[in-house]
């Protein structure tokens, strides 16, 4: 497909940066590298000798936004802001100030599952976007991310480990690494749980709505919450996808 495509998708986050190349309808398997290593070098072999429409970038780490400039000369590139055709509107005080990740987060939930919805994103933080029943980013909630959440502990007590993330044996920990994984991980749900039962009520209260969980700790997390009805892991560069089939 990559030698076919119409777009190379860029995701440029906090923790990471992804990358797939996509056609109008479909994308390939992306790639990603942390965020500090992304350099233009790289890029531009990426995109050597290949005849695309256009770079389709959201970013949420401004200084890398000249890494994506200097490596794609002469292509367009599209990105991602308010301005953009999302295929939702926004009715929100400030769009200037919603992630372009969020946006496109929203995109695509409203073309891949419907309205309304709740995207939640396990990133660096874990992030709750809302999409209303007409079509409307409304706004979200940001909490603290799993990682930042359990680094935080090792890095601010003199006898608590580093962690590695994965499902506890049980709720009650027999030592200490076992309750610091039960702790991160079934708390992490609870919370994620709490959030979205007070968005349902605050309002969805009477209707059916699609809640779909992307991101890195998505399948870690999600898979055990009944709340959740889909895992969609590449979410946010679907949503570059459908964004650049709007507006290009």
């Amino acid at each position: 497909m990559a030698r076919a495509a119409n777009y190379l998708l860029i995701d440029i986050s906090n923790s990471f940066t992804k990358f797939a190349f996509a056609t109008q309808q479909k994308m390939s398997k992306p790639s990603k590298i942390p965020t500090e290593n992304f350099r233009a070098s790289p890029l531009q072999r990426l995109l050597r000798g290949r005849k695309l429409h256009a770079v389709v970038v959201c970013s949420v780490v401004p200084k890398k936004n000249p890494v994506v400039r200097k490596a794609a000369k002469g292509t367009k590139i599209l990105w991602l802001t308010p301005r953009a055709r999302l295929g939702v509107g926004i009715d929100y005080p400030n769009p200037k100030t919603i992630g372009a990740d969020r946006l496109a987060n929203a995109a695509a939930v409203a073309a891949l599952y419907g309205c309304p919805a709740i995207v939640v994103d396990f990133g660096t933080a874990v992030t709750f976007d809302i999409v209303s029943v007409q079509r409307k980013y409304i706004g979200g909630v940001i909490a603290p991310g799993l990682e930042s959440m359990t680094n935080f502990l090792y890095q601010r007590t003199a006898l608590l480990p580093k962690l590695s993330l994965k499902e506890p044996r049980s709720a009650v920990g027999r030592s200490t690494i076992e309750a610091m994984r039960s702790g991160a991980i079934i708390g992490y749900r609870g919370l994620v749980r709490e959030i979205i039962s007070r968005i349902r009520a605050e309002c969805f209260p009477r209707q059916r709505v699609h809640v779909i969980a992307t991101g890195g700790y998505a399948d870690l997390i999600a898979k055990r919450l009944s709340e959740i009805d889909s895992v969609r892991p590449n979410l946010t560069l679907e949503g570059l996808r459908i964004v650049a089939d709007l507006n290009l």
